[in-house]
């Protein structure tokens, strides 16, 4: 689509409304081209106040709509800069929707995190969870539906805030390896049947990292509430490699105070009673089953080999090991699948009554195998029909949503949901997904977010993404305590 920006630059805020309005268009801004497709138009006001005018034009006809702010627009940059964004999206989505277009399922919205937004205002506006949904649908256009998403997530996240202290953080450990690599996986890990002469040296250089990280939480008085293990996938570990990998971190970090350890299983064909013992008895209290479908069609399509029967063994052998709380993931609008296999799928994982249950939406990464080769998918109403499906399933079932997030190139924008049980939400991914206070990442790939608690800035150190570019990178380890270091003593004064 042929865009023209008139007074002002926001190109990231009209392409995020692109996306969503137009998924299959892509933004061109030389003039020469011809007639501009949209025209966006800024304008301050003498009162302080800012209007856009977004001009549509398509298939021979033309759309207006006008968005004017309530009071000045804010002086400080970063507010400012929101606030623009904010007019120049709602004025680009007014003007879609006069030409007709469906809305989509989340208005107006472009973040990654929705329910950010419904949880500053349940605190700023002191309203209820249903109250902040309201305001979703009213200000952004946001379906019933999503919007009440949105409010349970925004509710369990303002619940998990009041039990935080100022120097509780959550840790999280990196295992990029698994069995295969899935069809749909752009993540960075390895298949072991390829690296897996990686894999000591890889735990080597983590120790290393745990060591720097856990020296630098003892001197600032830092506190982990949460351990998350992930990856990858990292039971492809021996039971001995899981054992020794808790001893590190037990060994260099206080987790006398962690709330929960939690360990990606994802793969049920690596599962063994040896490697669940070994999580057992170094005091893991949450385990992640991701069978993503129960069709074996479907399995055998993404490029698992495990099958649905794996997952059923893997399921009763954790039950007959240790009384952890259990995740199971399920995605929507993988290859083969339809919205009644997607039905089923869903039935069966709720019979295993799961702790929690993860709803993805399928997002068609560059690096997937899946878009690289073209693969034929489910079309985005068959995904809303999963997705409504599951919606009233798991309510139905007593499970509320406790996390959600949406990811770009998902069909039909759709997102990604934690439910819950009650009283059984996995603290680690409240606190990420809503940036609740500072994540100390460790691994190849790892991002930690130091969080200010007094202005909510965040400041990122990003680890090496390659497991070769991360053990050769061992000697960097040291700096990024001194940063996380350096932060905190700032942060204190």
């Amino acid at each position: 689509m042929r865009i023209l920006l008139v007074g002002h630059d926001y190109k990231y805020a009209v392409e995020q409304m692109l996306l969503t309005l137009f998924p299959s268009e892509r933004p061109e801004y030389d003039a020469s081209c011809g007639s501009p497709a949209l025209v966006s138009e800024l304008l301050v006001l003498p009162d302080g106040r800012a209007e856009c005018v977004s001009k549509l034009s398509l298939e021979g006809a033309s759309y207006i709509a006008r968005r004017r702010t309530d009071k000045p627009v804010a002086a400080d940059a970063i507010r400012r800069a929101s606030e623009l964004s904010k007019l120049i999206k709602l004025s680009f989505y007014e003007a879609a929707l006069a030409s007709g277009i469906t809305p989509p399922a989340w208005g107006a919205l472009t973040g990654v995190r929705p329910a950010k937004l419904a949880e500053a205002h349940i605190i700023n506006e002191a309203v209820s969870p249903d109250e902040a949904a309201d305001y979703l649908s009213r200000e952004f256009g946001v379906s019933p539906e999503r919007a009440s998403l949105c409010g349970e997530a925004a509710g369990a996240a303002v619940a998990a805030r009041l039990n935080l202290n100022p120097d509780d953080v959550s840790l999280y450990a990196g295992i990029p390896f698994c069995p295969t690599r899935c069809s749909y996986c752009s993540f960075v890990s390895q298949s072991v049947e390829k690296s897996g002469a990686l894999v000591e040296p890889y735990l080597n250089a983590l120790f290393r990292e745990i060591e720097a990280a856990g020296s630098a939480m003892r001197r600032t008085g830092m506190t982990a509430v949460s351990l998350y293990i992930g990856g990858g996938t990292p039971t492809v570990l021996s039971a001995f490699e899981l054992a020794a990998l808790m001893e590190k971190l037990r060994g260099c970090m206080d987790l006398d105070r962690c709330r929960e350890i939690t360990v990606e299983a994802g793969r049920p064909d690596t599962v063994t009673r040896d490697k669940l013992l070994a999580l057992k008895d170094a005091g893991v209290t949450r385990i992640s089953l991701n069978p993503q479908t129960m069709s074996d069609d479907v399995l055998r399509a993404v490029g698992r080999r495990h099958t649905a029967a794996d997952v059923r063994e893997s399921i009763e052998l954790a039950r007959s090991i240790a009384a952890w709380s259990i995740n199971m993931d399920l995605i929507a609008g993988l290859p083969s699948d339809t919205p009644d296999g997607f039905k089923k799928s869903l039935d069966e994982v709720l019979a295993f009554t799961p702790e929690n249950i993860t709803i993805h939406t399928l997002a068609l990464k560059r690096g997937s195998r899946l878009n690289l080769e073209k693969t034929p998918l489910p079309g985005s109403d068959e995904v809303s029909q999963m997705l409504s499906y599951a919606h009233s399933r798991l309510f139905g079932s007593s499970y509320s949503p406790y996390y959600l997030y949406r990811q770009k190139y998902a069909a039909g924008g759709l997102e990604n949901t934690g439910w819950t049980k009650p009283g059984f939400a996995c603290l680690y991914n409240i606190c990420m997904m809503e940036e609740l206070h500072s994540i100390i990442s460790m691994g190849a790939g790892g991002v930690t977010k130091l969080k200010n608690a007094s202005s909510g800035k965040i400041t990122r150190l990003v680890n090496k993404k390659y497991p070769e570019e991360y053990i050769a990178s061992v000697g960097e380890f040291e700096n990024t305590a001194r940063k996380i270091l350096s932060f905190k003593e700032i942060h204190d004064d």
